[in-house]
């Protein structure tokens, strides 16, 4: 393996309303369509509801709601990415976060990626950093941010029972 190929990695480059996320390849556990989310009575804009996978409960989550952003409702394109928790705070141990079409695999290097200065998320939405690659400027998701408001929604709800 040469040293390019090294600095390669496998990411999946995915539509949101108003733009893309980029995470690496192996983030995402599956991508599945977005029929079948049940809403959650009372919960925020930002979660659209749970979906049910693989015998649990997968919540699933706008990024655009979440980052304070019109929520976007689910068309027959869009699909769930689902990630493996990267802690243990999320109940059944995986989330779902709605993209507006099917994630492109895309091979990138530091020679096709930058990060993006121009300040377009504040401190408090799950977003690590934007990037600039080729015409692009996609958004890398705060996953593990993400997983802690759902388990403060979730354990909020429980407590309320």
């Amino acid at each position: 393996m040469s040293q390019d190929e090294a600095e390669d990695l496998y990411s999946l480059l995915a539509p949101l309303a108003n733009g893309r996320m980029i995470v690496p390849r192996s983030c995402v556990a599956e991508i599945i369509g977005s029929s079948g989310i049940h809403e959650v009575a009372g919960a925020p804009a930002w979660l659209l509801g749970v979906v049910r996978w693989k015998d649990r409960d997968l919540p699933v989550i706008s990024l655009e709601g979440a980052c304070h952003r019109e929520v976007p409702e689910a068309s027959r394109r869009s699909r769930i990415a689902v990630f493996a928790a990267l802690t243990d705070k999320v109940p059944g141990g995986y989330l779902g976060i709605l993209t507006q079409g099917f994630p492109q695999l895309v091979r990138v290097n530091p020679d096709v990626l930058q990060v993006d200065n121009a300040p377009q998320y504040s401190e408090d939405e799950p977003v690590l950093c934007q990037l600039r690659m080729m015409n692009e400027r996609p958004v890398i998701p705060d996953l593990e941010r993400l997983e802690e408001m759902t388990s403060e929604y979730f354990d909020a709800r429980a407590t309320q029972y």
